[in-house]
């Protein structure tokens, strides 16, 4: 039923739930996760403090995932994540995605907010939201 699964994440605790779920079904449906986390280019961090904290965020997801014999490929990119979410679930062949209803707090959920509810109305296979 589900081979890709595409969950982005941003280390938040809803992503955190989301990474679970996903790990589930992919243990479930023998599936591979792709895991993203896009660096926000509206952002104002310096660029190797978020690009530090992506992969950091990104082994973790792959460490879980590993512990339950789940494969992850990361993928970290820099843009904006309402567009670029979009893209890779299609150049992905993604299957499902699995994402957080909430992102970080203060400015930047000001800026993230509408991620799961852009990529709801976006793509073209099923979205998993995650509480």
């Amino acid at each position: 039923m589900f081979k890709t699964i595409l969950v982005p994440t941003d280390g938040s605790e809803y992503a955190g739930r989301a990474e679970d779920v996903a790990i589930s079904l992919a243990s479930k449906y023998d599936a591979r996760i792709v895991g993203v986390y896009v660096i926000d280019e509206k952002l104002i961090y310096p660029y190797d403090v978020l690009e530090d904290e992506g992969k950091f965020i990104l082994k973790n997801l792959s460490k879980k995932a590993k512990e339950e014999g789940v494969v992850v490929d990361e993928i970290l990119v820099f843009g904006d994540p309402r567009k670029d979410l979009i893209t890779i679930t299609k150049r992905m062949n993604s299957d499902i995605v699995v994402i957080g209803t909430h992102g970080k707090k203060g400015l930047e959920k000001l800026l993230l907010g509408s991620v799961a509810e852009s990529i709801l109305k976006s793509v073209e296979v099923p979205v998993l939201l995650v509480k």
